[in-house]
């Protein structure tokens, strides 16, 4: 009781105190790093290529924010920083799998000028080694190195004029898409950022979408550094791994991504000006797995701490659970809380009376009223099948679906199945379509290398990931005829992987409001258990919920690297 009584008293502080410090996936989301912004994690992708279907697209951006005009002294990667993506494959072995490490240098071509470019020189000209290791961190091998880092794209006479480059900014990237000696395909620079959101309306109390004028992507307009390596899927795959996928859910495929950034422990700074002399061990200073961990579900007083840990540390910590298993986000879509105070989330309300029997709310018991029953034997939710994993115990209403898509991910296992095929019973097998379980560390992102890439000119591909491959699932005749494995456009979507197309702010605020427990068949509490049509208004209105910004500033590309080109300095409104 002394637990959930300090977790209500830290979510009021919370609502008196503002929104928090930030949502827009990882940009400046913990007090220290906001300072450190060329170490500043701000997105991470995984997904299979939709135009290479042999290989995974890893991208992961860094330096949240920045102004396409930001000169004299332009964005670039860091020096003495080590940005590491990491990858674990394997859930019996502790740690990561495989890693790939870079590390950045800069120089100035022409140091007697104040301009970025000029007469075919540049200052700050930045190249990047890269490093593989595949014994998890103990030995890596330089796999590329003087890699290219292209240029700021400051405006025409910098980049195509005579006097600058001579060249344009399609070239530049082109040049800079590379191949390392392990066969991976990799690009590292300056692009769009990605990412979209209405940061504007989400730090106004959670004004998304906005109750007074249109929203606006806070992100547009805005760059980011990118690292993006196009990996072959055999690389990935882990010991022992069948070359073949048994199905397009075969758990021997699934792998866990994270990203990091890490700077030397002491800095001292010289008094004549010259760079300052980096020393001792090497400190995580920011990571990232799944989008908006940082930001919307650790409280900013853990904030920091959360940054400092792996995802393996992570597993074995009891400090930051109690966020995912009675979430704050939660409170602003109950009318027994605070439901209320935030308007633009009233279309998202959870279930308090889902079947007339389970309370999700925060502090509430969800399924645990089940724990040891029979109905849940021979389930996930069985200790004899994953302990206690994903019923630990009372009070932790969110154990069974937050918890595991931040941790573990799902398996294709009951009660994680659609409610096709269950005739009512949410525990019952049903309809796979998803089984990215991996329970080896906590925060990462969990992609099934198995499942088949949707077409993105499919007129079923939608931003809405793994929830809109959960409607088809459900509603669709082509799909929901059968309970039997097939694959549902979409189901390699986000939180089964990430794609850069993926809206993952409004998903992971569905999922807040119990959009997975619906897709189980824990329905909404408008739904009476045993009626026909469990579409209710309730549940329609937390699918047809929008924050009001769906789609990136610029198109992405079809071919790797994908990202959009980074806007120009000169852009005009």
């Amino acid at each position: 009781m002394k637990a959930n009584a300090c977790l209500r008293a830290v979510a009021l502080l919370c609502l008196l105190l503002g929104f928090g410090q930030g949502f827009a996936s990882s940009h400046r989301e913990a007090p220290l790093i906001a300072n450190d912004p060329l170490a500043d994690n701000t997105d991470l992708y995984a997904f299979r290529s939709p135009d290479n279907p042999n290989t995974i697209t890893i991208i992961a951006n860094y330096i949240p924010a920045e102004l396409p005009f930001g000169g004299p002294n332009y964005y670039t990667f860091g020096e003495n920083i080590r940005y590491e993506i990491h990858i674990d494959n394997d859930a019996t072995i502790p740690g990561d799998e495989i890693i790939y490490r870079f590390t950045f240098s800069s120089i100035n071509e022409d140091p007697t000028t104040f301009f970025n470019i000029r007469l075919g020189l540049q200052n700050l000209k930045t190249t990047y080694t890269m490093e593989r290791s595949v014994d998890g961190g103990q030995t890596f091998q330089v796999v590329l190195s003087d890699g290219i880092v292209p240029p700021p794209n400051i405006g025409p006479r910098s980049i195509e004029g005579p006097v600058g480059l001579n060249t344009d900014y399609e070239s530049l990237i082109a040049a800079a898409i590379l191949s390392s000696s392990s066969g991976e395909t990799v690009f590292c620079g300056p692009v769009d950022d990605p990412f979209y959101v209405d940061l504007g309306g989400i730090f106004d109390l959670g004004n998304a979408p906005r109750q007074n004028g249109p929203a606006r992507d806070g992100l547009g307009r805005y760059n980011v550094h990118t690292i993006a390596i196009q990996i072959p899927i055999a690389t990935l795959l882990k010991s022992g791994a069948p070359a073949t996928p048994e199905n397009i859910l075969d758990g021997n495929y699934v792998i866990g991504v994270w990203a990091s950034a890490s700077r030397k422990a002491m800095r001292t700074l010289n008094d004549d000006g010259s760079a300052p002399d980096e020393d001792g061990d090497w400190v995580q200073v920011s990571r990232l797995g799944m989008p908006l961990t940082n930001e919307a579900v650790i409280p900013i007083g853990y904030k920091d701490y959360w940054n400092s840990l792996t995802p393996y540390d992570e597993l074995g910590d009891l400090i930051l659970d109690p966020f995912f298993y009675n979430p704050e986000l939660a409170l602003y879509m109950d009318d027994d809380q605070f439901g209320g105070a935030v308007p633009a989330f009233s279309p998202l309300r959870i279930q308090r009376n889902s079947l007339q029997a389970f309370d999700f709310g925060n502090g509430q018991d969800g399924l645990y009223v089940l724990k040891g029953s029979p109905a849940v034997a021979g389930t996930a939710l069985d200790d004899a099948i994953f302990g206690t994993l994903l019923l630990p115990g009372p009070g932790m209403p969110r154990s069974v679906d937050l918890w595991p898509a931040f941790h573990t991910g799902v398996p294709n296992f009951p009660p994680y199945q659609l409610a096709t095929g269950k005739n009512g019973n949410p525990l019952a097998a049903g309809k796979p379509f998803v089984n990215n379980f991996l329970p080896n560390g906590g925060d990462m992102l969990r992609l099934n290398m198995a499942v088949p890439a949707t077409d993105r000119n499919d007129p079923n591909f939608s931003p809405l990931g793994l929830v809109q491959a959960a409607v088809l699932g459900l509603t669709d005749p082509t799909y929901a005829s059968s309970a039997d494995l097939e694959f549902i456009p979409n189901m390699d979507g986000f939180p089964n992987g990430r794609r850069l197309e993926d809206d993952v702010t409004r998903i992971e605020l569905q999922a807040v409001a119990g959009v997975v427990l619906a897709a189980v068949g824990l329905w909404y509490d408008d739904y009476t258990a045993g009626d026909a049509n469990p579409v209710t208004q309730d549940l329609l209105d937390v699918l047809t919920y929008s924050t009001g910004v769906e789609a990136n500033d610029k198109a992405f590309l079809g071919q790797f690297p994908y990202l959009a080109a980074p806007w120009r300095g000169t852009y005009e409104n």
